[in-house]
């Protein structure tokens, strides 16, 4: 549970308690991948995320206490603080501090298992931050559908630049649907992203402006009924959606077979000669089961020193 103050109008504070040896390394590392970034700044300790909530331009500022037992978090709004502003705050920063998959869990399911249980043992506390929204994490993996890191993030810091709402600390906030809908593909193709994926882009942008496509789950608009829509929309395809489930909704089943850096990571794991198929892919994660999405963080770590895709 975490505990609300509440400030003047425009502002609000709480606290949210982290678990026992919570470790900050990878949920700062993903936060910090662009080091020129526009919508957070990211140093020791400290997350400062400008978004909108409630289309409110708003800097969510985490800054975690030295003895990593919470997380103080203030909400600073460029208009009143509502309510449902409060709670949106609170999913955000329960989100970007990667707090909605229990690590253990998985920890514990591979404990006798001959690969994945040195590799935990190897790479204890690993977490899987998510982005501060679905639409952001959405956006992020199109953006990022086949290109390295580096031009992904410099793609993204256009798209912000494009499209984000300015906030009065400075900060841009990563834009929302609406917004991102009132780009001119011309404008995307001239900052470098193909013509395919700024048509997605804006494809995806104007079907959520428009309400045409509800990202929120609920009684009548179940995960799996999201996941349909979204794959019906040219551009968008199973690894766009399980990127997506795993940094936008924490869900923690997420198979990321056709992702080349965790066939890279099981080829190298389990000793294949060459990076394995998909098909061969998704039926060795398939032994991990309900946990697959700590099994693709483990492997993606497994290749580098921190993992902030």
């Amino acid at each position: 549970m975490s505990n609300i103050l509440q400030g003047d109008a425009s502002t609000s504070a709480f606290t949210l308690p982290l678990p026992r040896a919570y470790s900050v390394t990878d949920v700062l590392s993903f936060h910090a991948r662009d080091k020129d970034a526009l919508s957070e700044i990211v140093s020791d300790g400290q997350i400062r995320k400008a978004m909108l909530l409630a289309n409110v331009p708003t800097v969510i500022d985490i800054t975690l206490d030295p003895s990593l037992e919470n997380a103080r978090c203030m909400v600073l709004a460029d208009g009143p603080v509502t309510p449902d502003m409060q709670a949106q705050a609170n999913q955000v920063a329960t989100s970007m501090l990667g707090l909605h998959i229990d690590p253990d869990a998985f920890i514990d399911y591979v404990k006798a298992d001959p690969v994945f249980g040195p590799l935990t043992a190897r790479q204890q506390g690993l977490r899987i931050a998510q982005s501060a929204s679905i639409f952001e994490a959405l956006t992020w993996a199109i953006i990022g559908q086949q290109i390295n890191v580096a031009f992904a993030v410099s793609l993204r810091r256009s798209f912000i630049r494009l499209a984000g709402r300015p906030h009065s600390s400075g900060l841009l906030c990563y834009p929302g649907p609406a917004d991102a809908a009132r780009i001119d593909v011309e404008a995307l193709t001239s900052k470098q992203f193909s013509r395919s994926k700024a048509d997605t882009l804006l494809r995806l942008a104007e079907l959520l402006a428009n309400g045409k496509i509800d990202l929120q789950p609920g009684p009548a608009n179940s995960l799996d009924a999201i996941c349909a829509a979204l794959l019906a929309i040219k551009g968008i395809g199973p690894w766009t959606v399980n990127y997506a489930l795993l940094r936008g909704y924490g869900y923690a089943d997420c198979s990321l077979h056709g992702d080349v850096a965790v066939r890279a990571a099981i080829a190298d794991l389990w000793g294949y000669e060459t990076r394995p198929s998909i098909a061969e892919a998704e039926a060795l994660l398939a032994r991990y089961r309900p946990h697959r999405t700590m099994a693709a963080a483990h492997l993606w770590a497994s290749l580098s020193k921190t993992s902030n895709y």
